[in-house]
C-alpha cells in the first residue's frame, strides 16, 4: 500500500506561481511512476505531468509545459509540482497518483488539493 498526501494548495492570482507537494509513504518510492493529474469541476479528469522516481525522466501535457515542472526528492519521498504564471484555467483539484511497481498503471491516489487562480 502507497499512501499519498498533496498539500499547497490555494487560492491565487493570474499570473503568480504555486508548488504543491505530495508526501508518499508505505511501499518503496523507487521504481514507480510519479504523476499529477487534474480535475476541474464538470470536467474530466486530466494528466498533467509524471516524472520516474528512479531515472527523473519527466512528461508533460502540452497545457502547462514550459510553465509546470515537476520534480522529487526521494530522500523525503516527495514530488513536487511548481506551477508558475498560473491562469484561471489551471483552476482545478490536483491530485497525485502512483503507479504499481515497474509498471505505468497508476493505482494509488491521492486525496486532492484545490487550486484556485483567479482573474
Amino acid at each position: 500500500q502507497v499512501r499519498l498526501v498533496e498539500s499547497g494548495g490555494g487560492l491565487v492570482q493570474v499570473g503568480d506561481s504555486l508548488r504543491l507537494s505530495c508526501a508518499a509513504s508505505g511501499r518503496t518510492f523507487s521504481g514507480r511512476r510519479m504523476g499529477w493529474f487534474r480535475q476541474a469541476p464538470g470536467k474530466e479528469r486530466e494528466f498533467v505531468a509524471h516524472i520516474t522516481v528512479s531515472g527523473g525522466e519527466t512528461f508533460y501535457a502540452a497545457s502547462v509545459k514550459d510553465r509546470f515542472t515537476i520534480s522529487k526528492d526521494n530522500d523525503k519521498n516527495t514530488v513536487y509540482l511548481q506551477m508558475n504564471s498560473l491562469k484561471p484555467d489551471d483552476t482545478a483539484v490536483y491530485y497525485c497518483a502512483a503507479t504499481r511497481l515497474m509498471t505505468t498503471e497508476y493505482f494509488y491516489w491521492g486525496q486532492g488539493t484545490q487550486v484556485t487562480v483567479s482573474s
